[in-house]
């Protein structure tokens, strides 16, 4: 536990200026940003008595070791800032919004030559208009049915669009009328996507004069005898308001408004959205968090708005945003609202009339989200709790092991030896910190093994090392570690391990966080290269055990006997969780380097050959049999390839042993190949 005083600013050297801090721990990395209209008085709040702190500013002061802070002109520009810096480095006490379920919306592909009209999920994306999102797929999936007797716009994929061009048939849906089939050429490329932005307008809101327009056609017909027409549009007036009635009309005066509500206790919040368009509630969502900040209701709306609307622009951002409590000081935020739409947003409570009778229905939503998400995870966060308590007294740990780190060796008789490195922090998987390994099967520049025998053991020992010098090599750079002990850690190679890093200014790197606990998959031999591996770092303060399959017994380094947990116990069955993840992400790299080394080719022997030119080999000759049998001179028609490497291509593919002859097992009859 640091003492902040320890690295309290200096009197005179914090500006009274609007602003954002950093507080960083000491590792570097940053665990908390803020920002504040001044500066020097938000900072030396956080440096009087610890008593007089909140318990979660107190545990963060203490877990800081420096803090930093950047100076702005306005306090628009702290808020966006704050913003950007919270997405950019994710600190551990800033109250991070996430999503209880990833909903569904409903969008249309404006950005495409014919637009499609899609159920999507995730992050949206240039060029693609977006209603929503909604509770249900299903709901979209209805509202699109009855919709599209009206707007028949494409909704099939790229591969059926394609196919149905190829074939010069339509798909069912243009069979029945509920596609205008622009794939056989029905409709031109403007008359389809007029019709799109029909149907973009219509669920816009903008339901009357379209519904007014029909009704009047449909008289029209009706007065010229045209009856059929006339019963095709009454249909089609009737499924639209069938779709219209799915978002019942909560507003009178066809307001667009986001309506926010929180719903909270001392640990957790809870967040729910509903947004009206044309006075109607177009979509719903909610968020949930635990409360690892000293936040108010009013704090936890300003962080909704900036998740919210912090990635938006334009129509997105509706002309007013309807809150239980005001950020301190409004203004700025508003301001901000401001200029992602490009127009004014008005940021209030409401206080009579419809308006404040929607937001106590958002409200009671929030209040059961809240307590839906509380009974899901109490019985999950106690039997976390429970397993890490377990295994903290089965291996005397001083504290229970909030970061696990384990490690798998996998290959097939030898071959493309891999490892893998999962990571659970507070007993959940952290899959954004997984690391994948190329065993080497070196000792600096020497190689000292082929993958026979206990090639287990020493890829285990080369895994451990490779992965604990990054970390010694990263502690060097900042400083925390000697010359003398970091020898290992400056010979360490850039590795091939996929995933993110942090750069010295707190952004994710590799390695850069040390584990309490080590779990090895394996017994005594695994165990003892892991150990011996972190000896020769000179690493003390890191617990390795292993997990063997057997008899599902913990072994301890230097112990010959195992540690036998309960079958019935938690802390084993995290054990299990942490080793069958990292076997099964071990095996899936493994599978994946396998699949390509089957897949490669006498081509792929070639250097210099790349994937380009391969193709146009093959197309040229039609198979690899044929290229084989082809003269130099035969092999420089090919565009692309000169002689020198129609050279290179012959030796190689004369050096290739050709492959067997395929045999017809019923007849004996030696097959033609038809091609490689």
């Amino acid at each position: 536990m640091a003492d902040p005083s320890s690295y309290r600013p200096k009197p005179g050297q914090i500006p009274d200026s609007p602003g954002v801090y950093r507080f960083r721990d000491e590792h570097g990395r940053v665990i908390y940003v803020g920002k504040a209209k001044s500066l020097r008085q938000r900072l030396s709040s956080y440096f009087q008595d610890l008593a007089g702190l909140h318990p979660r500013t107190r545990t963060m002061v203490t877990t800081a070791a420096s803090v930093e802070w950047t100076v702005v002109s306005t306090e628009v520009e702290a808020l966006q800032l704050e913003y950007s810096w919270i997405k950019e480095y994710d600190p551990r006490f800033n109250v991070k919004y996430r999503d209880d379920k990833s909903y569904p919306s409903l969008a249309v592909t404006l950005g495409e030559e014919f637009p499609r009209v899609q159920v999507m999920r995730g992050p949206k994306k240039k060029g693609v208009r977006y209603f929503g999102p909604y509770a249900h797929a299903w709901a979209i999936r209805e509202t699109v049915d009855l919709m599209l007797r009206v707007f028949p716009v494409r909704t099939c994929s790229a591969g059926v669009f394609k196919r149905s061009a190829q074939i010069g048939r339509p798909c069912l849906l243009g069979y029945i009328g509920k596609c205008s089939a622009p794939c056989v050429g029905r409709v031109s490329p403007e008359e389809h996507r007029e019709l799109a932005e029909e149907f973009c307008d219509f669920m816009a809101g903008r339901t009357g004069t379209y519904l007014r327009r029909l009704e009047q056609q449909m008289h029209e017909a009706a007065e010229e005898m045209e009856y059929e027409k006339a019963a095709r549009l009454r249909d089609d007036i009737e499924a639209l308001r069938r779709a219209m009635e799915k978002n019942a009309v909560v507003l009178a005066d066809a307001t667009d408004a986001d309506l926010i509500a929180v719903a909270e206790d001392e640990l957790e919040a809870a967040v729910q959205i509903f947004h009206v368009r044309g006075g109607r509630v177009r979509g719903q969502r909610g968020w949930v968090t635990d409360k690892v900040e000293a936040v108010d209701t009013a704090g936890l709306v300003e962080h909704a708005l900036q998740q919210l609307y912090g990635e938006e622009s334009g129509d997105a951002v509706p002309k007013e945003v309807l809150v239980p409590a005001l950020p301190e000081p409004v203004e700025p935020v508003a301001q901000w609202l401001g200029r992602r739409r490009g127009s004014r947003v008005d940021l209030r409570i409401p206080q009579r009339g419809d308006k404040k009778d929607l937001m106590a229905t958002v409200e009671r939503n929030a209040q059961q989200a809240l307590v839906l998400h509380k009974t899901k995870r109490a019985s999950d966060l106690t039997t976390r709790s429970r397993a890490l308590e377990e295994i903290a007294e089965a291996l005397e740990l001083d504290s229970a092991p909030l970061r696990i780190e384990c490690f798998d060796i996998s290959h097939l008789q030898g071959q493309d030896v891999v490892a893998s490195m999962v990571v659970f922090e507070d007993g959940l998987a952290r899959k954004s910190e997984y690391r994948r390994f190329q065993i080497k099967g070196r000792v600096g520049d020497t190689q000292v093994w082929h993958g026979e025998g206990q090639d287990d053991v020493r890829s285990m020992h080369e895994v451990i090392g490779r992965r604990f010098r990054r970390y010694l090599l990263e502690k060097q750079k900042a400083g925390e570690w000697s010359e003398e002990n970091a020898v290992e850690a400056a010979e360490a190679e850039a590795e091939a391990e996929e995933g993110t890093a942090r750069t010295e200014d707190g952004r994710p790197k590799r390695f850069a966080y040390p584990p309490q606990l080590v779990v090895v998959d394996g017994g005594q031999p695994q165990v003892a290269a892991a150990r011996r591996a972190l000896d020769e770092l000179g690493i003390d303060d890191v617990v390795v055990c292993g997990l063997a399959k057997r008899l599902e017994e913990v072994w301890l380094p230097g112990e010959d006997d195992p540690v036998v947990l309960p079958r019935t116990s938690e802390g084993l069955y995290l054990l299990q969780r942490v080793r069958d993840e990292a076997h099964r992400f071990a095996i899936a790299y493994q599978r994946s380097k396998r699949t390509k080394t089957l897949k490669a080719g006498p081509l792929d022997a070639v250097p210099g050959l790349g994937e380009t030119r391969k193709k146009a080999l093959l197309k040229h000759f039609g198979s690899v049999k044929r290229l084989r049998a082809a003269t130099v001179e035969q092999i420089c028609e090919t565009p692309g390839i000169g002689r020198k490497t129609a050279e290179t291509i012959a030796a190689a593919l004369a050096a290739a042993a050709p492959p067997a002859p395929a045999v017809n097992t019923a007849t004996g009859e030696i097959m033609e190949e038809a091609g490689e």
